[in-house]
């Protein structure tokens, strides 16, 4: 007898800690599931969610997409799918049950609103789903459509998550949903401040909201949150106050002229309208004292003078209110907020250098074999342009033969100083080296040169641009924060500049070919009488400075258009980074790169939509420069100094 007392004792205490199955919650419930309404079938769905039965995932994921059913002859619950005969029938757990008419089967439809409550339902298990797709899936989706909702199955799938990388972005994710949704006011602020001056758009995405606010117009302070308190005139005009005014019942329309003068003809009678004589009508006071006399008849509606609606004016006052209530949450998120502007300043001002930098690395290599050329030989080279088209086409050759961008590159390199090289010693020796001290003559020449070179190369490439594409890793960007980032292609291209500074000054400092440069640079009629040959000196100096040119333009293809107007974008850079850095001088040409991409980015930041304008002030800025330092940034001394 006893034991039979402690057996019904036990099943009395143990039977109310048995979950329920799907099967059973929806059995309990089958009213309420098949005339579902977002009014009442909460409880049932939080059930099934809480139910810890495996099949329950899958119930709610086919109830959502109406493939939940009912038989009509004993009400039990199948999972349905249509087909020719009918229904295929499944039970919850997923088993087979045969098949069944239409005429049988009661097809659960729920509206959109219970379909909404099943999907965040389905949160919870998604969220901790052996899938690691699916679980980051799930958090891209609250991600996208924060809902109060997911707050509680969020944290729930916390504690249990195995990938670092995604508890991570479910404890960040955690915290956005936290500072909007949260209902202790406490909480909210805590993880406001926990982000600190976090620069991540998520952040300023959940922030701003909370700062949303809308205009309002009242007799007396309000007791909402208010931001701030509006003066017309001065944060708002007073038309849009007074139509606040109307909005809130708080002053009849404005009068307007046209109704006003429909009014008082339909009420002249016996000579004068509303007790003013048609005689004095001839005033716009007199006209609303006899609008205003009408309005005390009742014979017209209300709607107010000028004169009123300012009275209306002065005895309102208009607020920006917050959205957010909690007083103490908007300071929070105001204060981040602001910090966050402080530091996004800075990470804008750093974006803006690394960009002047990048530009600055592409306009250094584009006219350090300018420098050169014009600094040794004072030859003033128009075609250099073209010899960056060379390059770029060169190029564009070359991957037609090395389907491997890596290598391609790699080969195009050499070959494109090759073929520049050759093409600028040829033009030296035909043309240039017979119009030395001739630099008007030089410049024509020069000049006719290039448009001959763009006309060929229309001629042979034709005139669509040509791809040169970069390798697969020198896509993208190197990213610090949502605001700082730098395409790897710019990254390659100013450490391809830093290697050429570095080649530059070994070739002038460590060699032979760099000494007798300097002198012929220097002093050509001493450095002549030393034994050392000007003409070769120059032969091979404008070689050079040809050959860096198509290196230049390999580089300047991989994300410029390759036309044969290439070159001609950058030439008036290049001559202008030789002019304000120093003529024939590496450092200056730094020094010039330097300043013009650095120029030419603030200028384009200030007037980000007219680029043609950026370039103009440039411009102007340089003539303004030169005037001062005629020699540019460092002047050379000797025959460069003198001439």
């Amino acid at each position: 007898m006893r034991y039979l007392l402690a057996c019904l004792l036990a099943l009395l205490f143990v039977a109310p800690l048995r979950a329920e199955t799907a099967a059973e919650i929806l059995s309990a419930n089958a009213a309420l599931v098949e005339k579902a309404s977002r009014q009442t079938i909460a409880p049932v769905i939080d059930a099934l969610a809480a139910s810890g039965d495996p099949a329950a995932a899958q119930v709610l994921e086919l109830w959502g997409n109406k493939g939940l059913g009912i038989r009509k002859s004993d009400g039990i619950f199948f999972l349905i799918t249509a087909n020719e005969n009918g229904y295929a029938l499944r039970d919850l757990t997923g088993a087979g049950a045969g098949q069944a008419p239409k005429s049988d089967i009661t097809e659960l439809k729920p509206n959109a609103g219970v379909r909404g409550m099943i999907a965040t339902a389905l949160v919870q298990f998604t969220l901790s789903d052996p899938d690691r797709a699916k679980r980051a899936a799930a958090l891209e989706s609250i991600a996208k459509d924060p809902k109060p909702e997911a707050l509680a199955p969020l944290r729930a799938a916390i504690p249990n998550e195995p990938d670092a990388t995604l508890k991570a972005q479910k404890q960040r994710l955690e915290r956005l949903l936290t500072l909007r949704f949260d209902p202790d006011s406490s909480a909210r602020i805590a993880a406001i401040n926990s982000f600190g001056a976090d620069l991540g758009l998520d952040l300023r995405g959940a922030l701003n909201p909370l700062l949303a606010t809308t205009k309002l117009a009242a007799a007396a302070p309000p007791t909402t949150n208010i931001a701030r308190e509006l003066k017309p005139g001065r944060d708002l005009t007073e038309t849009e106050a007074y139509d606040l005014l109307v909005a809130a019942n708080l002053a009849p329309a404005r009068l307007t002229i046209e109704a006003a003068r429909t009014a008082l003809i339909a009420n002249l009678a016996d000579g004068a309208v509303g007790g003013v004589p048609l005689a004095d009508l001839n005033t716009q006071a007199a006209r609303d004292r006899a609008y205003t006399a009408l309005e005390s008849a009742g014979t017209v509606p209300q709607a107010a003078t000028d004169e009123e609606a300012q009275a209306a004016l002065k005895a309102h006052h208009f607020y920006d209110i917050y959205s957010e209530p909690d007083p103490a949450v908007t300071t929070a998120a105001s204060a981040v907020l602001k910090s966050i502007g402080h530091k996004v300043a800075a990470m804008q001002a750093a974006d803006l250098a690394l960009d002047g930098l990048s530009l600055a690395s592409i306009y250094f290599l584009a006219a350090i074999g300018l420098a050169i050329t014009f600094g040794v030989m004072g030859v003033i080279n128009m075609a250099h342009g073209e010899f960056i088209t060379m390059g770029a086409y060169t190029g564009y050759v070359v991957q037609l033969y090395v389907p491997n961008y890596t290598a391609s590159i790699l080969i195009a390199l050499p070959l494109a100083f090759a073929v520049t090289f050759a093409a600028g010693v040829a033009m030296e020796r035909l043309i240039i080296r017979h119009l030395y001290k001739r630099p008007l003559e030089t410049l024509l020449a020069t000049f006719g040169i290039s448009i001959a070179l763009q006309q060929i190369l229309k001629n042979t490439f034709g005139t669509q641009a040509r791809p040169l594409t970069s390798p697969a890793w020198l896509d993208g960007a190197l990213s610090f924060n949502d605001v700082v980032s730098i395409s790897y292609i710019r990254i390659a291209i100013f450490v391809l500049a830093l290697l050429f500074l570095t080649f530059f000054l070994w070739l002038m400092k460590r060699t032979r070919l760099g000494l007798e440069v300097r002198a012929v640079t220097q002093n050509p009629t001493m450095a002549a009488s030393m034994g050392i040959n000007p003409d070769r000196i120059n032969m091979l100096t404008f070689g050079l400075g040809s050959g860096i040119a198509g290196i230049a333009g390999v580089a300047i293809g991989l994300f410029a258009k390759v036309t044969s107007e290439l070159g001609t974008d950058y030439i008036v850079q290049s001559f202008m980074t030789v002019v304000v850095g120093g003529v024939g001088n590496i450092w200056g040409a730094l020094a010039g790169a330097t300043m013009i991409g650095g120029l030419q980015k603030m200028i384009e930041f200030f007037n980000p939509s007219n680029t043609l304008a950026a370039q103009t002030y440039m411009i102007l800025f340089i003539i303004l420069f030169i005037q001062f330092r005629p020699r540019g940034i460092i002047a050379l001394k000797g025959r460069a100094a003198g001439d």
